[in-house]
């Protein structure tokens, strides 16, 4: 493994750490407030209630078509000019979000979410960066911790929501005014972040695997497709939380609990996870996390009284921690640096595909599966299934393949 990204010490690496941390606790709060009120904005906007989580699906959807993008950006020009280009498009979005909704537009509220993808993009590249300035027995700590600046997120996004989602007469709008002020603010935090420039290539630098070669290597296949699956199911259910636990006869302000609780869920294992996964190993940690996803699916399935929402929700985002984050362990320590653009932008692409075809479908099943929410909350539910038994069964090939092959 090349050491160009790395430091004697980790003293560079826990300042980096800090400040991502800070930057998951103030400019990812903006993912919760939109994942509340998406699908509401939308169900208002949209003339098909079918289509009311579509603006959630094209935020996902501009995050897997920016992954690339992103990545070579962060490749060429570092992880800064990155993480500034992600928090100007999330400002972006917020604003042609709130015109949208100003406009009551449905297209072009679409549009903001859109843009809105391409600072979710470059947001899922912090726990990489986290990792680049780390020792190798630091590296699952690292990673673990940034994840848990989700945790402030969790609880700033949704009070947010409750503040501003009825400030204005035309509701939601203040939440997307909001969205705007958190990326100018959020952004400032990356003047102070030091992650060497990588240096740029020269004609005898190792060219590394191709992307079909890196795709063929085991433990990569096996982290993509878990980190596909645990992140597409989180969202699958995630996005038709709300609706379904407005559907069921609760309010606004259960829902925002509801997500509270799971965004919670979603970091407060981050902790400890690194720490569980030297200890216990990494692959022992993702089945887990699969397992306990499954087991989110089986409450949820139990009835629709809201204590189900909220056990449901908690498993779901301890489930999504323990499969995603030993995903991007087991990622991270699989290629070289000189592949580092190439392979973390294939990885986000494809997640973010799976996760982009999961908030497309959760949307359908939620509106349009049987007659009522409580039959589109359950098919939701439902269609976990078959996707944990594929994850499952590439995570136990990959531990019983012999290790000389």
């Amino acid at each position: 493994m090349s050491m160009t990204m790395t430091t004697p010490s980790d003293a560079v690496a826990k300042k980096n750490v800090a400040i991502l941390v800070l930057a998951q606790a103030i400019l990812g709060a903006q993912m919760p407030m939109i994942f509340i009120v998406g699908g509401l904005a939308g169900q208002s906007l949209a003339s098909n209630p079918c289509f009311a989580t579509l603006p959630i699906s094209l935020i996902v959807g501009g995050s897997m078509l920016a992954a690339t993008p992103i990545s070579a950006i962060m490749q060429r020009w570092g992880r800064r000019a990155g993480f500034f280009t992600g928090a100007a498009f999330g400002a972006l979005g917020g604003l042609i979000g709130a015109y949208g909704l100003y406009l009551g537009s449905f297209p072009i509220f679409l549009l903001g979410s859109l843009l809105t993808g391409i600072y979710m993009s470059a947001h899922g590249f912090y726990r990489f960066a986290a990792a680049d300035t780390a020792s190798e027995g630091f590296r699952p700590k690292a990673i673990s911790y940034v994840m848990a600046g989700g945790l402030a997120a969790a609880v700033i996004g949704p009070q947010i929501v409750k503040a501003t989602s009825q400030a204005f007469v035309i509701p939601f709008l203040g939440t997307y005014l909001a969205v705007i002020a958190v990326n100018v603010l959020g952004a400032a935090l990356f003047l102070f972040l030091d992650i060497p420039r990588p240096p740029a290539p020269s004609q005898d630098s190792p060219q590394g695997r191709s992307r079909l070669e890196l795709l063929k290597t085991p433990v990569i296949a096996v982290s993509v497709i878990c980190a596909m699956v645990s992140y597409a199911l989180m969202n699958l259910v995630m996005t038709s939380t709300p609706l379904a636990v407005m559907g069921c006869g609760f309010t606004e302000g259960n829902a925002a609990d509801v997500v509270t609780f799971h965004v919670l869920a979603m970091y407060v294992p981050s902790f400890f996870t690194g720490h569980l996964i030297a200890r216990f190993g990494v692959e022992k940690i993702v089945a887990a996390g699969l397992v306990i996803l499954a087991g989110a699916g089986a409450v949820a399935l139990q009835g629709v009284e809201l204590e189900n929402f909220f056990i449901a929700l908690v498993l779901l985002g301890i489930g999504w921690n323990f499969g995603f984050i030993g995903a991007t362990t087991m990622l991270a320590g699989a290629h070289d640096s000189h592949e580092k653009g190439r392979m973390q932008g294939l990885n986000d692409l494809l997640v973010f595909g799976g996760v982009t075809m999961a908030s497309l479908a959760s949307g359908g099943l939620m509106n349009c599966s049987g007659g009522n929410p409580v039959d589109g909350w359950n098919a939701v539910n439902m269609a976990m299934a078959p996707f944990l038994v594929l994850a499952g069964g590439a995570l136990m090939w990959l531990v019983m393949r012999p290790k000389e092959a």
